[in-house]
């Protein structure tokens, strides 16, 4: 992961990494030998911050595809900008907690480029796609600075619609739920996984979302 190489090699400068030690017989080493890369570190994340900007537009309407950055319904009509901030910290720390405990110190800043749920006409009639979209940049924790540029991250998913979404809400499974545990995941795969999570192909819905 090219993303974490470059942090590991920011890492090693600092002396945060175990050194091997070389052997001089290496010197004489032909050209074909293998280069050493940075492992995927291990990580110890010490703050989530959440960022979602003003900027962002928010659509209350109620139409299959309403417009917007952002559409979100579950909660009483208000701060949508902080509803979804509050959205994605829990999600964020649900998945950083079931990861293992590092040993890198950081901070993980989010920032939320579009969160776009389903109105009710689409929710209880056609579905749809959840976009939910962010771009994060790890940091170090007392310093600020960060390591490599920021990651954009696409987390859209299928959305329930008509009796499908009624079903899954009588088993607690609302759009929030679902959204907050994708959150979850994506983080937990971004930060663990081999080559970071990768979305899944929504077809003509997923790029109505993009719009």
């Amino acid at each position: 992961m090219k993303y974490f190489r470059l942090i590991g090699a920011l890492m090693l400068g600092f002396g945060l990494s175990a050194c091997a030690t070389v052997d001089t017989a290496t010197r004489n080493a032909p050209l074909e030998s293998p280069v050493m890369q940075a492992a995927p570190l291990s990580l110890d994340i010490r703050a989530v911050r959440v960022s979602v900007p003003k900027s962002l537009k928010v659509s209350e309407r109620n139409r299959y595809y309403p417009g917007g950055d952002i559409v979100w319904r579950e909660d009483p009509l208000g701060d949508r900008h902080a509803q979804v901030k509050a959205i994605f910290e829990e999600g964020l720390n649900k998945g950083i907690a079931e990861m293992d405990h590092g040993t890198v110190p950081v901070m993980l800043d989010v920032m939320v480029t579009r969160f776009h749920a389903l109105s009710e006409k689409a929710r209880y009639t056609i579905g749809g796609v959840h976009a939910v979209q962010f771009k994060f940049v790890l940091r170090n924790p007392e310093t600020g600075e960060a390591y490599g540029e920021p990651r954009f991250v696409k987390a859209d998913f299928k959305a329930y619609g008509g009796q499908l979404a009624i079903n899954a809400e009588r088993k607690g499974l609302t759009q929030k739920v679902r959204i907050t545990h994708q959150i979850s995941e994506v983080i937990r795969q971004e930060l663990q996984g081999a080559g970071g999570y990768h979305a899944e192909a929504n077809g003509l819905l997923g790029a109505l979302n993009q719009i």
